[in-house]
């Protein structure tokens, strides 16, 4: 799988972010109302990546900013596409983005319908963190966070084949 980092509207990554809110609707009767903005998911304050097998776009993910945090947000493997890893890979790549940025944690809110999404994350590292944005307060929510070993002084964010500048730890 080839991961590139894109703009959160760029076409491959609208459609598989589409896909997953019909699947919301499907999982829960509506999309996920979370309020997101394309620019948050711009270097240095967010990054959106899109993985590609065989040149198709088949997963999608990105973290925005959320204080110290990095929080994951349109976290997305196609169906056909299931089963052979992706996600883990682009956690995986995820977090390494969001490390070499200065983050000190991943966050994400993800839902009591998605026993996959679960199972990966909680494999992956992830516990229970306190409840946090749009869905706080709902029974279906999920939160949860996995610390990173952040180095010193995080250089840039590598994310591409033209790199991405990251900004110093904000304390």
């Amino acid at each position: 799988m080839r991961i590139e980092v894109v703009g959160y509207d760029h076409p491959d990554a609208a459609r598989l972010i589409g896909e997953a809110q019909q699947e919301m609707v499907v999982r829960y009767g509506g999309p996920d109302e979370t309020p997101v903005a394309p620019s948050e998911f711009t270097p240095p304050s967010g990054l959106f990546l899109v993985g590609y097998v065989d040149g198709v776009p088949v997963v999608c993910g990105g973290w925005r900013s959320h204080g110290q945090d990095a929080e994951l947000k349109r976290m997305y493997v196609a169906p056909a596409a299931r089963g052979n890893g992706y996600a883990r890979s682009l956690l995986a790549e995820i977090e390494r983005t969001a490390r070499a940025a200065g983050h000190r944690r991943v966050i994400l809110e993800t839902g009591t319908q998605q026993p996959e999404a679960v199972a990966l994350y909680r494999s992956a590292g992830y516990t229970d963190v306190p409840a946090f944005g749009y869905y706080s307060c709902s029974p279906n929510s999920i939160h949860l966070g996995k610390l990173l070993d952040v180095p010193a002084s995080a250089p840039g964010v590598p994310g591409g084949p033209e790199g991405v500048a990251a900004t110093p730890d904000r304390a």
